[in-house]
């Protein structure tokens, strides 16, 4: 029981620390997390079918707004797509520049960003969305809608272009979905079990469902 107490009270500690961190230590923090979502782009596979690669973004996606919270996830995503855009060569495969955000796979970056603001609004407002099972819903959510929907439209405005013709939803997905989808779920279930044990279960910010978080379920 001591040391369980401990455990919780380090991450409390942690995290009411990193919520009153000054600005300039918060882009600190938000510029390692880009460097880190650079570096796991690079566990890349590419697939022969498809202009989309496999990459370990997500993980690190996932993970970005809950370690930094509310807004800092999403800006240490911003700081990536664009540091990346003015030749940074950290996209996946040590690529940069405009011409890869206006790629096919640009998309899926800018809802990189999306994702991890959702995730930062959710860890930081919500004590209840730190359990494993809420937290797993969320990053499914997001990676299914914030980071598949923009990605998806990109991707079809693309190959639009490079076709010359309109690209049947069918085949869009067959590009930009399907084959991602088995390898995002494993990413969320992992990143879902590193927050679930990672987050503190009591308020550190003033959480709405500060004292009642047991019995809340999110809307």
């Amino acid at each position: 029981m001591e040391i369980a107490a401990r455990i919780d009270q380090t991450k409390y500690d942690v995290f009411r620390w990193r919520y009153e961190l000054s600005i300039p230590k918060k882009l600190v923090l938000a510029l390692g997390m880009a460097c880190l979502t650079g570096l796991v782009a690079q566990i890349r596979i590419v697939l022969p079918w498809s202009p989309v690669p496999v990459t370990g973004q997500t993980f690190a996606v996932l993970l970005a707004g809950v370690l930094l919270g509310r807004w800092w996830g999403g800006i240490s995503l911003a700081i990536y797509a664009s540091l990346g855009a003015v030749g940074v060569p950290w996209f996946a495969g040590w690529g940069s520049g405009l011409g890869y955000l206006a790629g096919p796979t640009g998309g899926y970056i800018i809802g990189f960003i999306l994702a991890a603001l959702f995730l930062g609004y959710f860890t930081d407002t919500y004590i209840r969305s730190r359990s494993f099972l809420s937290m797993l819903a969320l990053m499914l959510l997001a990676n299914f809608t914030l980071i598949y929907v923009p990605g998806l439209l990109q991707l079809g405005l693309w190959l639009n272009l490079v076709q010359g013709e309109p690209v049947a939803f069918t085949t869009l997905l067959s590009l930009g979905a399907l084959p991602f989808i088995a390898g995002d779920i494993t990413k969320a279930v992992m990143a879902a079990a590193i927050a679930r044990g990672v987050t503190p279960k009591s308020a550190y910010n003033g959480e709405v469902d500060k004292g009642k978080w047991a019995n809340w379920r999110i809307p």
